[in-house]
């Protein structure tokens, strides 16, 4: 063998060319498996220090020593450390203005109603609104989490669903693997369990469309269990972002400094400092004393000596950052002050006022409308292939929209008086009206039994006529 032929095979050898993902966790090599996955978790763990308040830079700040003319130690002086959570405020926003009101759902097909409020229902079951904003503030803090839609039988052997978020903070590890298109191939999800004599364990469980591998890390390699993937679609809605407060922390750090530091100094100068001569210093009063009596002997003086004012230029850069760092995160300044300003404008009028965060909530809908594409599909499988298989091509024929909603709410009285003049136009069917208006919740009911009524009422104005023309009794 030639040494061209020995240094390829070595190369080949070394970054696992021979074997792909799936022939190692075949042959249990789960090690080598993750090596050949993006980890998310090493950047989501230091998005995560700056955004938690009690890791932040300035947490690191160290107390001063004191020493005496000689060099000798007499004290610590207290340096305050003053983090202040700009992250989490600005994530909060953020969150809120995508989906503080749910996701409104909608049928495209044609007699799929009751498929369309079995969705509707699971949704509701598994929680899916609380989930989808736990996920999202998850991913705004840490860049990357995700929903796992675990589906596993009850008590009583029914399929059932449970939606699990997966972030650093939950101490969830995610890996990903993605084609050159960025579908997802593969996903691993990375957690510790404590077992029996109170051994913790690492345990991995990677998901592709066919397959489950559901691997823990023993003494000597790994244990590995192979399940078939029921669902049929890898079971994981990912979420991944720069985070909420991208290119903003490092003013959000200076004025944590600038805030610790002026503490410092205010414990130092802020309180008047008595100036007083030799003469009098045996005489001062004690601190104790309520009633205080200074003697000034041979032209002794006294007065205390204030600090006046701060640096202006000072002022001036609080101002700037604060400024900065909420209009280049995209997030309006939300205080009690400016709300109570806001009085009873209309929600046209607070959407320009909010502009900022509406124009982030554009921003991220190129993603979150893909992410809630997804969601339905993944749920229809679900539904289709585990929970409900025997009507799976009812779910097959179900064609989902969906529509992100203004968290203020819209000017419902104003909508719905539009939408009764185009009904009344003609431009409008009964059916888009009652689905239109905001006091029907189900609009599907509100029309049947509108057309039970109205059948009702027209066969009781039939009998009267009939009456009014044969006679009673005839």
């Amino acid at each position: 063998m030639g040494l061209f032929n020995v240094l390829t095979n070595q190369v080949k050898a070394a970054v696992g060319y021979q074997q792909s993902l799936t022939e190692l966790l075949d042959a249990k090599d789960v090690s080598r498996a993750l090596t050949m996955m993006h980890d998310h978790s090493i950047v989501a763990a230091k998005n995560l220090r700056d955004y938690e308040v009690s890791s932040h830079k300035i947490m690191e700040r160290k107390d001063r020593a004191v020493y005496d003319k000689n060099g000798n130690f007499l004290r610590w002086s207290k340096r305050w450390k003053i983090p202040i959570p700009y992250q989490p405020f600005i994530n909060e926003i953020a969150l809120v203005f995508l989906y503080g009101r749910p996701v409104k759902w909608g049928q495209l097909s044609e007699g799929t109603d009751e498929a369309f409020e079995n969705y509707k229902n699971l949704n509701d079951e598994v929680h899916f609104n609380a989930r989808v904003r736990e996920a999202k503030r998850a991913a705004g803090s840490e860049g990357t989490a995700a929903i796992l839609y675990h589906v596993y039988r009850d008590k009583e052997d029914n399929p059932r669903l449970l939606l699990n978020v997966l972030c650093k903070k939950n101490g969830d590890d995610i890996y990903t693997v993605k084609d050159q298109y960025k579908r997802l191939t593969a996903f691993a999800w990375g957690y510790y369990l404590t077992e029996a004599g109170n051994r913790t364990v690492y345990h991995v469980d990677i998901y592709t469309a066919d397959t489950i591998y559901r691997a823990k890390r023993g003494n000597i390699g790994w244990e590995v269990a192979v399940l078939q993937n029921p669902v049929g679609k890898i079971p994981v809605l990912l979420f991944e972002q720069e985070v909420e407060h991208a290119g903003v922390q490092a003013m959000i750090e200076r004025s944590e400094s600038l805030e610790s530091t002026d503490a410092d100094v205010n414990d130092r100068f802020a309180n008047p400092a008595m100036v007083a001569t030799a003469e009098i210093l045996n005489s001062l009063p004690k601190s104790e004393d309520e009633a205080k009596l200074f003697i000034l002997k041979d032209g002794g003086k006294i007065e205390y000596l204030t600090w006046d004012q701060a640096s202006q230029s000072k002022a001036n850069e609080y101002e700037r950052l604060d400024k900065h760092i909420l209009s280049k995160s995209f997030t309006p300044n939300i205080d009690f002050d400016n709300m109570k300003n806001l009085g009873n404008l209309s929600a046209k009028a607070i959407r320009k006022v909010m502009l900022l965060a509406v124009i982030k909530a554009e921003k991220r809908k190129e993603t979150h409308d893909d992410y809630m594409n997804r969601h339905g599909s993944i749920m229809l499988s679900i539904m289709g292939n585990v929970l409900d298989y025997k009507n799976k091509s009812k779910y097959e024929a179900l064609k989902l929209t969906h529509e992100f909603q203004e968290p203020f709410g819209d000017d419902v009285s104003e909508m719905l008086a539009d939408v009764l003049k185009q009904y009344g136009a003609g431009a409008l069917s009964l059916q888009s009206t009652l689905e239109l208006s905001y006091l029907v919740k189900n609009a599907q009911k509100e029309y049947e039994q509108i057309s039970k009524e109205q059948a009702e009422a027209l066969e009781r104005q039939m009998a009267l006529n009939r009456t009014d023309v044969f006679g009673e009794g005839e």
